[in-house]
This record gives structure tokens, sequence and C-alpha cells, in this order.
């Protein structure tokens, strides 16, 4: 017997190795074996085919040993591994190192979790209630403690209580639980714990769908029998998660397990208590703030007889190992964050959970109130199913939405700090009636660069080619490319003068200013910078709520998909930054960005107030979002990408090339380009210089080839792999990295 496994190497082949005699029963396909590669490296692999066809002339090695007694990767996880694998042009390996946790793919044949252990204790079973009574004899305290535990584990119908539990009665105390030890009443006994919470139980019902959100389960239901993708286009605080709530409850019924996958690890917290309060500990939470070794226990937890029927995770919970999907729930299916960008494979997880749904017999939900261009174009061609949801909840009003222009109010001399007259004004009254502001800046630090102004000097990153954004907290300049950290000079390197002046808004400004006008609140910040700890989301979001913070200061991690319910501002300071990217989607993320912030504002009761600052107010985008008017938007930008060519009407893939020495980076991306150019023609674009063309010392080119929709994906994949095959084939560019981008955002 012979066994065809994947090893977690970028490699693109699979590789064949000899089934031992006295494994031939026990080996099975989605096993982990211990295999021999190269000359003395081990690795485990997954079993992906087992067969009786030897390999010809080639030297079969044999399996050294077998980790598991059941599979722990299933056929529809192969499946998506070998799509993913196929789709986004990436080594089969790839996707095992990114699907797995990392314990449990070791290197040195000895796996890194180690299972997590608690003390527990036993009243003796081999002693009879009259001989604990002789034992304990005049010990009033050990006597007390006992009646505490026999009472307790009575009532709790348990043989054994954790010590932890134990130390919370009143007559404990350690002298007391030695004793009882010494006379060998109690006895105690290391047992595996794990590390995921369990024994939560649920607190309430699911709250009854009002009339828009039933007439909308409905449509969904009967939907699924139509269509295995629906869109569910509702505006925000229409009561989305509600009907996805019931959703879940009906596949439960069926027996059936659900995925709800979010884009940003913060929107967990919030959506972690409400779906708990529902389900209790039927409801797994995966994402990459959580340690490997407890990965490792929900993995396993996943292929065990009682796995999770609800699992809320970030894009690498479509690896987990379901063994009864029902649905896949993708909220805010328009986020970019969805797309993988480093390491390798780069796959979009909504479209990836698309196809794992297909493969599981599944049906997905894809959910948001600014939809993706291509997700809502799909809906209104019939690709997939769309129900839309065009009322708030217990009929609250949409935001009023305010433009000012900042251009002319400084031109005026009306606008003397970073927030216009308006939006103060705006703020004062909201906070005096004890509700709550957001503030949202897409960029983190505190100056965006720091330039001379004597001669225009300004620092860049050596290893990137940008420029470094200033952090006045950390007193540092930073690469946000690379992380590189550099000290801020007192003077200017180029000219000697002290003439260094921060330039750019960021967050950490706009919270000290903001700080300086409202001194009698109390502000708060939350970016990438803030909250790096692994309980720092929940800490900043859960006082928010408890409206122990007054004005939130934040990036866009804070405009997707959170309820507060006293929010009746929100800010949006320089949209404009937002708009002036050189990107065809430039102006579709602006408006997802500035109607998913405006979303946050007059949650109950009254109207929010939103106040966008814009230098450039006449822009089109800035009409649509205050009339709230998605569809206009849409097809705005449908009729500009049809007359560029530009998704959905086309194929994108962004082939980047990079090495060390410009040159070679040069020569082989013009080469690449030169050879398909004779099979792709008019579809291929560059090479091109990014913007950015020096990252982490690597210079950088790109090609982008824009492909019909109808273009066979094998067909490509074979021209494509041509011309990389003559570009590596050249000895010269052997170090040239190269990579495929599909669906590139």
């Amino acid at each position: 017997m012979y066994a065809d496994v994947i090893l977690p190497l970028p490699l693109p082949d699979i590789f064949t190795y000899a089934v031992p005699a006295g494994m031939e029963n026990q080996i099975e396909t989605g096993f982990r074996v211990v295999v021999p590669f190269g000359r003395r490296k081990y690795y485990t692999a997954i079993v992906k085919a087992l067969h009786g066809n030897a390999p010809a002339h080639i030297n079969v090695k044999e399996i050294h040993s077998l980790i598991d007694s059941h599979a722990v990767v299933n056929e529809q996880q192969l499946r998506l591994w070998e799509w993913i694998s196929f789709y986004y042009m990436v080594p089969l390996g790839d996707v095992y190192k990114a699907a797995l946790p990392t314990s449990m793919k070791p290197e040195d044949l000895r796996s890194s979790f180690t299972p997590k252990t608690g003390i527990f204790i036993q009243i003796n079973p081999s002693l009879g209630e009259s001989t604990v009574v002789e034992l304990v004899g005049r010990a009033k305290k050990q006597q007390q403690l006992m009646d505490e535990i026999s009472s307790y584990l009575a009532t709790q119908h348990k043989e054994i209580l954790s010590k932890k539990e134990m130390s919370g009665f009143t007559s404990y105390s350690p002298a007391v639980f030695n004793g009882l030890l010494q006379k060998e009443i109690l006895l105690t006994h290391a047992l595996e714990t794990g590390r995921i919470p369990s024994g939560l139980r649920p607190t309430r019902d699911p709250y009854p769908l009002n009339e828009h959100q039933q007439k909308a389960f409905t449509e969904l239901r009967h939907s699924f029998t139509e269509k295995q993708t629906t869109l569910l286009h509702g505006v925000a605080s229409s009561g989305k998660t509600e009907i996805f709530i019931h959703l879940i409850l009906q596949m439960m019924a069926e027996g059936r397990q659900t995925l709800y996958l979010l884009p940003e690890i913060a929107l967990t917290t919030q959506l972690t208590q409400r779906l708990q309060a529902v389900f209790g500990d039927q409801i797994g939470i995966y994402h990459s703030r959580i340690n490997d070794n407890e990965r490792t226990e929900i993995w396993q937890k996943m292929v065990s007889d009682n796995p999770y029927s609800v699992m809320l995770g970030v894009r690498s919970s479509i690896f987990l190992p379901f063994q009864q999907l029902g649905l896949v729930i993708v909220d805010e299916e328009h986020a970019t964050s969805y797309k993988q960008q480093e390491p390798a494979p780069r796959y979009h997880a909504r479209d990836a959970a698309i196809m794992l749904a297909l493969f599981h017999k599944a049906k997905t939900v894809l959910g948001s109130a600014t939809p993706s261009i291509e997700s809502f174009h799909h809906a209104l061609t019939g690709k997939y199913g769309l129900v839309t949801l065009t009322e708030r909840f217990n009929g609250m009003m949409m935001p009023r939405i305010q433009i000012e222009n900042t251009r002319d109010l400084r031109k005026r001399k009306r606008m003397k700090t970073l927030l216009a007259p308006a939006l103060i004004a705006e703020m004062e009254g909201a906070l005096a009636e004890g509700e709550q502001v957001i503030l949202f800046r897409n960029r983190r630090g505190y100056a965006s660069l720091i330039e001379c102004s004597n001669c225009a000097w300004t620092p860049r990153c050596s290893r990137c080619d940008v420029t470094l954004t200033y952090h006045k907290k950390e007193n540092q300049l930073v690469c946000h490319y690379c992380n590189s950290h550099y000290r801020l000079p007192t003077a200017c390197p180029s000219c000697h003068e002290e003439s260094l002046k921060p330039l750019g808004l960021g967050t950490e400004q706009l919270e000290e200013e903001v700080a300086q006008l409202f001194p009698g609140s109390v502000v708060a910040r939350m970016d990438m910078d803030s909250t790096r700890g692994k309980d720092a989301y929940e800490k900043i979001i859960t006082d928010f709520q408890e409206r122990k913070i007054q004005i939130l200061v934040g990036t866009q991690m804070l405009s997707k998909g959170l309820d507060f319910d006293n929010v009746r501002v929100v800010g949006i300071i320089t949209a404009d930054s937002l708009l002036n990217y050189p990107d065809f989607r430039s102006h579709e993320r602006g408006y997802q960005l500035m109607t998913q912030a405006a979303g946050r504002s007059g949650r109950k009761n009254r109207q929010g107030v939103v106040i966008i600052q814009s230098a450039d107010p006449g822009l089109d985008v800035y009409t649509y979002v205050t009339h709230h008017n998605y569809e206009a938007f849409f097809h705005r930008q449908l009729a500009e990408r049809k007359l560029f060519n530009y998704p959905p009407f086309c194929r994108l893939i962004r082939i980047v090339l990079k090495h060390k020495e410009e040159k070679k980076a040069v020569a082989a991306a013009d080469f690449m380009a030169a050879s398909l150019k004779k099979t792709m023609q008019e579809r291929l674009l560059g090479p091109n210089k990014p913007i950015v063309s020096r990252i982490q010392l690597y210079h950088i080119r790109e090609i982008l080839l824009k492909l019909e929709n109808g273009l066979s994906p094998q067909k490509v994949r074979e021209i494509l792999r041509k011309a990389e095959d003559e570009v590596r084939n050249n000895p010269e560019w052997k170090y040239v990295s190269l990579y495929y981008d599909i669906d590139p955002l």
C-alpha cells in the first residue's frame, strides 16, 4: 500500500510513501503521519489518498509513524484545499500550512501541544460514611468542610470537584484541606481540563422577529430552495443578526452546523455575547488572538463526537473540520479584510466560504448594508438570491448626514482645530445629554510624516520605499509596511536646522486634540496600536458599552458592525483621504466606510447625526452617502466598471515579481510580460512599478491581467505556469520571488 501525502511546504507536488505492513489496517485518508523528507528532516504530513500503485523509477521511502487514530481532516476540507490551491495558484502545501494550528504539524517528531490539567478532589470511594466520621473525629473544621463538599457534590450530581470550586467554600483553608488529605479521606487527581470555556448556559430565548425581519427570514428560506448563495442587503441597524440567529436555530433543529464569519476580531466581542446568550457553550470562537493550544483544542473538539453547533470566527475559520455544515453566514461580506494578503495562500474568505458550503451541500448567506459591487451584481443578475431590509429596527430613523466644507471653513478662518465648528457643537450637545460620540479617522499614528520646514527633507524607511509615520506616544518613527522603528531626530539631518514638523493627521493626534477640547470627557482610541494585547479589544468595547468612555476615536475597525445604543454623533475626519487612492475601487471603499461608520449613530430612541469633513464636498459619492442611496451609487459604479472593463465584467490577476536587486526584478518582469504578451495580447498591462516599489529590501514589479469571465481557468493557469517556468529556468533569476494575486483588492 502507498500513501499520497501533503507536506506543509511550498512545493507544487504531492509525495508518495510506502505504508509499513503493520500500519495498513490503521491508516486512512485525513490522518496525520510523520514522514522523512530530504536527508535528515521529518515533517507531519496529511494523507490525501491510499492506493496500490508503486511510483515508477523512484526509491520510495516508508512512512515513519502514524499520529492519529481518527481522521483530523475530512473529505470536504481536502476538496476546499485543492480548490484554493488551483484557483489562487498556490502550492497545496501552503494551504495545508495555513489551515492547521502549528502544534498539529510538528517538525521534530514531538507535538508542541500540551493538554491543560487541573487538580480535582474526590471523597475516597473505599471509605464508608461511618469510617469517614471516625477518621474526622473531633476536628470540627474538617467536618464542616466535609459537609460542604458532600452537599455540593449531591446538588451538582457530581463525584469530583475542582480545587478552585472547593476553595470558594466558607469552611475551606489550606490547613483543613491538607488534614483531610493526610487522613486519606480526600483524594486528589490531576485531570485534563482543557482551555476552552464550557458549561455556559443560554440566558435568553431568541427575540421574536418583527414584521420586516420575518418577511426577510421567510424570503431567505425560500431563496435557499432555489439558490446556493443569497445576499441579505439590510441597512445598518435593521436587525440582520437576529435573523441569522433564527436561521442558526433552524440548522440546529436539523442537526446541522453553522459557520458565522466576521471580517474583524473586534467584532467577535459583542457578537460572542449575543450568541452565547442564546446558544450557551454550543458556540465556539476561532481567531488569531487565541493561542495555538486553544486552536488545537477547538480543532480536536470539531472532530469529536460532540462538536460545536456554531463556529464564530474570522477568515481562518473556513479551514476547521465541520462534520455537518448546513449554513455559512458571511457578515459584512464587503469587507476587504476577508482577503488574505501575506503570507500565501492569498485567498478571499468570502469566496472560499461559498465553495466550502458547496462541498458540504450547505447554504451561504452574505450580509451587508453596503454590499461589494461584485456581490450585488451577482444578486441582480440571478447568480445569487437577493433579500432586502430597508427599515431600521423599532422604527429608528436613518441618521442625518451633513457635509462640512473644511477648505471653505479654513479659508474663512472659522476652523481653528481638527474638528469643524458644526461637529464640535453636535458633540457638545450630545455629551451634555449623556450621549456618546465616535470619531473616525482611517490612519493610525500621530502624523503621516515628518518634514523639515526649511529644506523639505522627510525621513524614509531604509527597507521600504515609504515615508515614516510619527508615533508620539513612543516618540518614534514607524514604517507601517515592515514595522521598523526609528529614533526621531532632534534636527534635520540634511540642513541641520531644528525645523522638523509633523504633517498629516492620525488617530493619536486626533485623540490628543479631542481630549484638550473636551477635558471633562473620557476619550479613548481604538486602532491597531491600542489593541495589541489579547483582551484589548474587549476592554475598550466593554468600557464604551458601559459608558465609561464618552468619546471613542478609531480607524476602520470602528466602522463595521459594532452595536452601541447610546451613540448620537459620528464624525468622519478628512473623508477625502478615503477616496484618493489610485485604485478603481477607491470610491466603493470610501462609500462603504462612510456609510458603515454612519450606521453606528442613532441606534435607539432618536435620530443620529453624522458630520463628514471634506475639502471637496462636490464629489458625487457624498451625495449618495447623504441620501443613503446605495442602489444609485451601485449603478454609477457599475457603468464606470463596464466602460473601463473592470470587475465584475472581467477577472483580474496580479503577477508580482520581487528581488533585492532592482535590475533583476525589472529584467524578470520584462521577460515574463513579453512571454505572456504572445498569448494574452491586450489583456496584459505592464510590467509596472507600483507606488510602493520596495518593501523589506525587495524591489517590486507587477503585471496585471484583465481576463474575460468566460476564459478557462485551467487554460490561463497553463499559460502562466509555462511563462513562469521560462523565468525560473534562467539562472540569473533563480532567487526572484514570483507569486500570483488572484482577484486582488
